[in-house]
């Protein structure tokens, strides 16, 4: 019993550890303090959070996994952050719920975790926290909802959203018929449905080695996901027993395979901010230029949204996660290992693709060249982020006029207006959205195009921006610029008439201002005036310790990790 973690609460006949056993009485007989393992489910569920209310339903079938297999489980709320919900971002707040998890995780007498998330930051926000707590640990992803149609046509959840609204307001369809998909929009319980962020991170959670192999990806109103969750709870017990950490998993052969994942993926951009968090809570080195070197020349194969056509549960029947990492197979780290203890390829072998139209062969990919492209140049000296495989190809090189918002305020209030001078070719540029001058860098980059030129046929025009955008977002985007504006970026200084020069094949995004008039240029007054300035709370800490985007955008005093053991007693 001494080697359990939660003996140091239960073991012993002094006053404190019959304190500790009491008020677990509650249900639970003595023999639940013999040496059995207690497993908290770390459980994101929230009203709030409507892609993560079903997992009370998944923590229960994992709690009769964790029964089953001898251990105790034991339900543990966490901070949930409903990003279609919270306001001004749900990123603002990762970094808060990964601490809130981990000082939770290494305060309370458990042993091991299950860790409970959907949503787009609630997956690494816990994985953040297991990182840096390092108790055993699995995930289980809460997977995708179903696919809603409207007038007869698949509804991608937000790429649809994006492209419905545009509609709108090119005057090509009525406001009362968008209102009217709104319903049709979400079918069921579960996550976006196409290859948006979450979809994402519940993907690379399994990547990366913390899911039961097999599950990620899983619609959320599946049967087998509570299959899955039910097998989960078994393996949490066998994680305690071996000892297994998610240090052991999480190495850079993990994360490089999340990597070359995330680009025959086509997934979303945020996962460079989060693979880096989750990275710097373990010390593994890892930069973003890796997302580059290493899946710049990596096929994009599944033609979802919003790279392609199909959605999640279409991945799933064709052949799902492990079919597309077969076909990549060679690229992979082969010591990498998963939870299991077994290496992440070693579950490759009875990979089957049944639909070539979803998952396409490695010798017919939809680009052969897929991933992040990182870009430099005096407009991003630490870096700047593109999705070519969701941009217009024609727009990857090119040269225009920058039109310059000041802050999303001042986008919405001029982008309209019919005398805005701008055209097709112009690159709109919005600043004040990094993480600290929001703050928290929220999913604004992809601006909406001018109405006039969305009257004029226009869909996609170059696009710039200090913040992040949807992982259900589409177009050619430059976004996660740093240093950002607001902690004295050279995004500050652009000017509307500046050429701006976007050369995605060469890496190189600059503003043609002669080098002396740029160095003596001072940041827009006007934008200084939009930076987040809070007085107190979270926002505070946040806006004084937040690092930029180009490190995962983690606090610099959560970085690292401290480990499981709490010294002192609290009686």
């Amino acid at each position: 019993m001494q080697s359990r973690r939660s003996a140091q609460w239960y073991a012993g006949d002094d006053r404190n550890s019959y304190i500790h056993r009491a008020w677990m009485r509650r249900g639970l007989p003595a023999d639940a303090f013999d040496g059995r393992p207690h497993i908290a489910m770390a459980n994101t569920a929230s009203d709030l959070t409507p892609c993560n209310a079903h997992l009370d339903e998944v923590a229960r079938s994992v709690a009769g996994g964790i029964q089953q297999a001898g251990g105790i489980p034991l339900n543990l709320p966490v901070v949930s952050i409903g990003e279609t919900q919270v306001r001004p971002t749900a990123m603002l707040w990762r970094n808060m719920a990964a601490m809130a998890i981990e000082e939770m995780l290494r305060a309370n007498p458990i042993d091991g975790v299950v860790l409970l998330g959907g949503c787009d930051k609630t997956i690494p926000a816990l994985l953040m926290a297991a990182a840096s707590v390092d108790l055993p640990a699995v995930v289980v992803p809460g997977g995708p909802m179903l696919t809603g149609t409207f007038r007869g046509v698949p509804l991608g959840c937000g790429t649809d959203v994006w492209k419905l609204s545009e509609e709108v307001r090119a005057g090509t369809l009525s406001n009362t018929m968008f209102q009217r998909s709104e319903s049709s929009m979400i079918r069921s319980k579960g996550h976006c449905n196409t290859m948006g962020t979450a979809s994402t991170m519940g993907l690379l959670a399994e990547v990366l080695g913390m899911t039961l192999p097999g599950v990620a990806g899983t619609p959320a109103p599946d049967s087998r996901l509570l299959e899955a969750a039910h097998a989960t709870g078994v393996l949490a017990v066998e994680l305690v027993d071996r000892g297994r950490r998610p240090s052991e998993v999480l190495t850079r052969g993990s994360f490089l395979n999340a990597i070359v994942a995330l680009a025959a993926l086509g997934g979303s951009t945020n996962a460079v901010v989060h693979l880096l968090a989750i990275a710097g809570r373990l010390g593994v080195p890892l930069t973003q230029d890796d997302f580059d070197t290493v899946g710049a020349g990596v096929p994009l194969l599944v033609d979802l949204l919003p790279a392609g056509r199909f959605l999640m549960d279409d991945l799933y029947r064709a052949g799902g996660l492990h079919a597309v990492l077969a076909e990549v197979r060679d690229l992979l780290d082969p010591a990498a290992i998963t939870v299991t203890g077994r290496p992440l390829v070693d579950y490759l072998d009875d990979a089957r693709v049944y639909d070539r139209e979803v998952i396409r062969p490695r010798t017919e990919p939809l680009r052969p060249h897929a991933g992040i492209a990182v870009l430099y140049g005096n407009l991003a000296p630490d870096g700047a982020v593109v999705k070519p495989a969701a941009a217009s190809p024609h727009l990857l090189r090119h040269r225009g006029p920058a039109v310059v918002f000041d802050s999303v305020e001042d986008l919405n209030a001029r982008l309209d207006d019919p005398d805005l001078d701008v055209t097709a070719d112009s690159v709109l540029v919005l600043r004040g959205c990094g993480p600290k001058g929001y703050p928290g860098m929220p999913e604004v980059a992809n601006m909406p195009l001018p109405a006039k030129l969305l009257e004029q046929g226009v869909r996609d025009m170059v696009r710039i921006c200090d913040g992040r955008m949807s992982g259900t977002a589409y177009g050619t985007v430059v976004l996660h610029v740093a240093p950002e504006a607001a902690a004295g970026g050279p995004l500050a200084k652009v000017r509307t008439g500046d050429m701006i020069v976007l050369d995605v094949g060469n890496r190189r995004l600059d503003a043609d201002v002669p080098a002396a008039e740029w160095a003596a240029r001072e940041p827009s007054p006007e934008a200084a005036k939009g930076y987040a300035a809070p007085r107190r709370g979270w926002e505070r800490l946040y806006v004084d310790t937040v690092g930029q985007a180009d490190t995962g955008a983690d606090c610099d005093f959560l970085l690292g990790s401290s480990g499981d053991q709490v010294a002192r007693e609290s009686h």
